[in-house]
């Protein structure tokens, strides 16, 4: 097998037995530090041995295994004689395990013991992004629009203190769900979303392995919390975004815009399925959170048989719905581009302006402008904003469009 073939396979591995092997790492030795240190030697041994033997039939049962060992290995070398006995114990008890919680999957109680409460929000987010995502720690920085480093600071802190407070490994009990479950859905909207649009260097345009991993872990919160609005939102959210996955970008490889897609390539079933959680959220009376107004959006979008008959007066209305329970600049500019397709491209780029200090380093805000100054007739400008759009993308199926958008431009002022 060449060295091309072995990376490629390890590329592979790592998208799909990551968080697999991380979580089972966890469980048995109960420290993030080695759980994560060691799986990553692991698929550096994975670089070195594959290309000379092969690859191995069970990629993932070969990495955890060769994860075990570099874990006992690192314990065997830095434990001190006191702890032997604790050592021997880990490797040859044979009496039952605690029950670990309602649900037996290993990435879901990984997922709720970097959500404990006693981390800050953006820290149980951006722990989770690295443990369970597989996210490294620039595509986790620019997700929270922070310095590299300061990221690596941050992950490294939420981890000691895991340590130190003796943070348990489960799936929480009923009543302490309520406290965790925000951090949680957080988590697994931002792995989605990277799997999405992904913006790692080398990766495909769009991660299935990390859209498909969120929705199941969605789905298991649910079966947990089958009455909580917010997980139903959630899921008929991310059910409605993947469902015009195929459809996302070109056999060129570049990303294909919401009003050029073929709505015949959405998938139907996930369709279907997210419109009936809107609907059933909706009948309940109950005020929807933000994930609930989200999928209602997407449920208008999705609903719409051409973009001519988009309802943008109900898109804009839930924005501003979406606006009263989230003030980020994020939201604003979504609205905004809703806005323009109500009330035209000047109003739309007055309210964008408005978030100048607040997104400037956000390539979506100079792609919105992009794409505004151009139907303003404003070439100049609109070529300049293409261009900070263009810097700031890390998608390559992203750069690809707006390159060719920006390449369309005459000089029109």
């Amino acid at each position: 097998m060449s060295a091309v073939d072995a990376r490629a396979a390890v590329t592979r591995a790592h998208r799909e037995e990551w968080a697999r092997v991380v979580a089972s790492l966890t469980r048995r030795f109960g420290d993030l530090d080695i759980a994560e240190d060691a799986a990553a030697e692991a698929f550096a041994t994975a670089v070195e041995q594959w290309p000379a033997r092969g690859v191995p039939p069970n990629p993932g049962a070969w990495l955890t295994t060769t994860a075990n060992r570099k874990a006992i290995d690192r314990i065997r070398r830095e434990s001190k004689r006191d702890d032997k006995q604790r050592e021997a114990q880990l490797l040859y008890d044979d009496e039952p395990p605690e029950p670990l919680g309602a649900i037996e999957d290993d990435r879901l109680r990984l997922i709720f013991t970097c959500c404990h409460p006693a981390l800050a929000m953006q820290t149980r987010v951006a722990l989770t992004l690295r443990m369970v995502g597989g996210l490294t720690v620039a595509e986790i920085a620019r997700a929270f629009l922070v310095q590299e480093t300061a990221m690596e600071r941050r992950i490294t802190r939420a981890k000691a203190k895991i340590k130190a407070a003796r943070i348990p490994y489960r799936v929480p009990s009923a009543e302490d769900l309520p406290t965790r479950i925000s951090g949680v859905l957080a988590v697994l909207y931002l792995v989605f979303n990277e799997g999405y649009l992904a913006t790692g260097a080398g990766t495909d345009p769009v991660r299935q392995d990390l859209t498909a991993e969120a929705i199941r872990l969605t789905r298991l919160v649910r079966a947990l919390m089958p009455a909580d609005g917010e997980v139903a939102g959630l899921l008929a959210l991310m059910l409605l975004i993947e469902a015009r996955r195929t459809a996302r970008v070109s056999a060129s490889g570049e990303l294909v815009a919401l009003d050029e897609q073929d709505r015949a390539a959405w998938d139907a079933s996930l369709v279907a399925e997210g419109h009936r959680l809107v609907r059933e959220r909706l009948a309940t009376g109950m005020p929807p959170g933000r994930y609930q107004i989200l999928a209602a959006i997407n449920a208008v979008h999705t609903s719409a048989r051409d973009v001519r008959d988009t309802d943008w007066a109900q898109i804009v209305a839930l924005y501003d719905q979406l606006a009263r329970l989230d003030r980020s600049p994020i939201v604003a500019l979504n609205r905004a581009i809703a806005v323009a397709e109500l009330d035209g491209p000047e109003v739309a780029l007055a309210a964008v302006d408005r978030l100048e200090d607040s997104l400037a380093g956000y390539h979506a805000y100079h792609t919105t402008r992009a794409e505004l100054l151009r139907r303003l007739g404003r070439g100049r400008e609109s070529r300049a904003a293409y261009d900070r759009a263009i810097e700031l993308a890390g998608n390559t199926a992203e750069t690809a469009y707006l390159t060719r958008r920006r390449d369309q431009l005459g000089v029109r002022d």
